[in-house]
């Protein structure tokens, strides 16, 4: 059991490889849809492998399991093939294997050229997503972190809208920036590891031991979480996803929201946090008023937005905000509450890409002013609409509701101040949304090209159906989700707290130096 972890995280990566170089149209686009759906059929018994009340192999950390390694990668410097899932990451992974398939079914009518290649970087981008959630070994994570990029650079690039070059180029420049800095950081954890203890080696867990004297950790902190600020992506080093979002194809934009910036927020959780506690006491206040700003900001830009997919793109930033503050809420209730938060940012944000997509496809146009009155022409994709809609602002009952409190209660714990001003947040989310919402379904059906327009086909609804459906299962019984996630989210806020706690001791005995004995 322990390598169907591997195997789902490579068999996208070698069906890539078959689609680029073996398959044509109508071939390509069946053969990337098997291959998508074999990849969601194999992680699924996961889920039931997984035992959040037992334990690992991996000595200390219990929440660990079903991992695979490590297997000697470059030996001489101590790198490793070395996977495995904690309770959060085999919920990001299913998240994954369940989008992918869905764009890539949702792609067959709307990609009309170079199907295969298509294709074939959505493949090589899955894999690239669930290595960076189950790799262990730091470097692995590196790897696939930069094998991300690749893909989803061709995807806006060949098949974006008119500004697609420029988009391109700016979510080239942006990651590409984060990930040096991250790079460096992680060069220097891999020294530091040799140093203390004479060996090489990139495992987390090892990286997890190191003593890290507080200035340094100040400084690898900032390294990691500008890269992960980048991805998530924060106010205000954001400005690179609207433009991505709104010239990528729908595909592109349903991966790049549905799980892409979880990669920023799982970077912190996973690596900027646990590695660097003492930096994190000293950053928290800074960056949950960055992520405060970032919830009001995007909120208020999405409100004025004539775009629909822009509007959407500015709502990310808001959501992921929300995300980020429930993180460095470091208490259960608000960590937990953003790990929930970003499954319902992936399937409630991703849908609203493929609902623009849907009508975008009958119009080609995504002006606001465009629509009116819709829902008499459309009904079954106006309700579609609404029920998402009601998700993204949270609505009691489905999924948006539950994580949002919880960050909410865990902010309103450790950072009352901030909590007060995200709720302001969230009541703009609700304005912007509904606003929308109201003018393109409601009132007259003024525009005469809208009045013939096409209600969702019957393979439109197919997609459509499993993440309708996880709308109303996460709303209304999320405890399966939450009790996959507490153990691990418990063991990284005691990594986190307990190793500042540590360290802290440490300090204060007079002519203690970190990784001198005592």
């Amino acid at each position: 059991m322990n390598a169907l972890v591997t195997i789902v995280t490579l068999l996208p990566l070698l069906g890539s490889l078959v689609v680029f170089f073996g398959l044509r149209e109508q071939a390509a686009r069946v053969g990337a849809l098997v291959i998508s759906l074999v990849t969601f059929a194999l992680s699924v018994p996961l889920w039931g492998a997984y035992d959040a009340s037992g334990a690992g192999p991996i000595e200390g950390w219990p929440t660990f399991q079903l991992v695979h390694g490590p297997f000697p990668w470059i030996p001489d410097l101590g790198v490793n093939w070395f996977v495995g899932v904690d309770g959060i990451a085999l919920l990001l992974v299913l998240l994954t294997t369940l989008i992918t398939p869905i764009v890539i079914y949702s792609s067959f009518t709307s990609v009309k050229k170079d199907v295969h290649l298509y294709m074939g970087f959505m493949l090589m981008l899955e894999t690239g997503m669930l290595g960076a959630f189950v790799a262990l070994d730091t470097f692995l994570f590196y790897v696939f972190w930069e094998l991300m990029l690749i893909p989803m650079y061709f995807l806006i690039g060949m098949w974006g809208g008119p500004r697609r070059i420029y988009a391109t180029v700016k979510f080239f420049i942006y990651t590409v920036v984060g990930s040096l800095l991250m790079l460096v950081a992680i060069l220097a954890l891999y020294w530091m590891h040799h140093e203390q203890f004479g060996a090489w080696s990139a495992s987390v867990f090892d990286l997890y031991r190191l003593d890290i004297p507080r200035e340094a950790q100040l400084w690898m902190f900032a390294a990691f979480a500008f890269s992960f600020a980048i991805k998530v992506p924060m106010w205000p080093v954001h400005t690179w996803l609207p433009d991505a979002h709104v010239e990528a194809p729908t595909g592109g934009s349903v991966i790049l929201a549905g799980v892409l910036l979880k990669l920023g927020t799982f970077g912190f959780l996973r690596y900027a946090m646990p590695l660097f506690p003492e930096a994190v006491a000293e950053y928290a206040p800074v960056l949950v008023a960055l992520s405060v700003v970032g919830i009001i900001y995007g909120a208020l830009v999405a409100m004025v937005q004539p775009d629909i997919k822009k509007l959407v793109a500015y709502s990310s930033v808001s959501h992921m905000g929300v995300v980020m503050l429930g993180l460095f809420a470091l208490n259960p209730e608000g960590v937990s509450g953003a790990v929930y938060t970003m499954l319902n940012h992936g399937i409630s944000t991703g849908m609203l890409f493929l609902l623009v997509g849907v009508v975008y496809e009958r119009r080609h146009t995504r002006a606001i002013s465009e629509y009116g009155g819709l829902a008499k022409v459309v009904p079954l994709y106006a309700f579609v609409f609404m029920v998402v809609t009601f998700s993204s602002i949270g609505l009691p009952g489905l999924n948006g509701f539950i994580g949002e409190v919880l960050v909410l209660i865990g902010a309103f714990g450790s950072h009352r101040l901030a909590a007060v001003f995200a709720a302001t947040g969230v009541i703009f989310g609700a304005v912007y949304m509904l606003w929308l919402y109201q003018r393109v379904f409601f009132g007259p059906l003024t525009n005469p090209k809208n009045e013939k327009l096409e209600d969702l086909t019957r393979a439109e609804i197919t997609y459509m159906v499993p993440l309708v459906a996880l709308i109303f299962i996460m709303g209304l019984y999320p405890m399966p989700f939450l009790d996959k996630m507490a153990p691990s989210v418990d063991a990284a806020i005691a990594r986190i707290q307990g190793h500042a706690a540590e360290m802290a001791a440490a300090e204060a005995i007079p002519g203690h130096r970190a990784g001198e004995e005592d």
